[in-house]
């Protein structure tokens, strides 16, 4: 069974810092793109940041890029997004999410696109205070 099971939410002081956590299993790691979405109530889901395992290139939303990094330890199938200098405008639930490797190559899946994921997470809901 394929599960994505996020973790390190929580709530933390606007200008603080968290990681998360993704663990992956139920499929072949290295043919998935992972990446990180997050929803605030009433808003889209956005996509905030993805790697490809499979050459470690990595991807951030303008949002939060300079301050967000995004790694992978391939042998214990875990993403991590670690965020600093969090503002209140970070505050959503934030979801793990896997994107068949070729579905990205072929363009018809992206990380910033929550149409056409193949697996979500359940999500881990970050609130960053004033």
């Amino acid at each position: 069974e394929v599960q994505l099971v996020e973790s390190g939410g929580g709530l933390v002081q606007a200008g603080g810092s968290l990681t998360l956590s993704c663990a992956a299993s139920g499929f072949t790691f290295d043919d998935y793109v992972i990446g990180w979405f997050r929803q605030a109530p009433g808003k889209e889901r956005e996509g905030v940041s993805c790697i490809n395992s499979s050459n470690g290139r990595t991807y951030y939303a303008d949002s939060v890029k300079g301050r967000s990094t995004i790694d992978s330890d391939n042998a214990r199938r875990t993403v991590y997004l670690r965020m600093a200098s969090l503002k209140p405008e970070d505050t959503a639930v934030y979801y793990c999410a896997a994107i068949w490797l070729p579905r990205v190559v072929a363009g018809t899946a992206t990380c910033f696109s929550a149409i056409g994921i193949d697996y979500w997470g359940r999500g881990t809901l970050v609130t960053v205070s004033s």
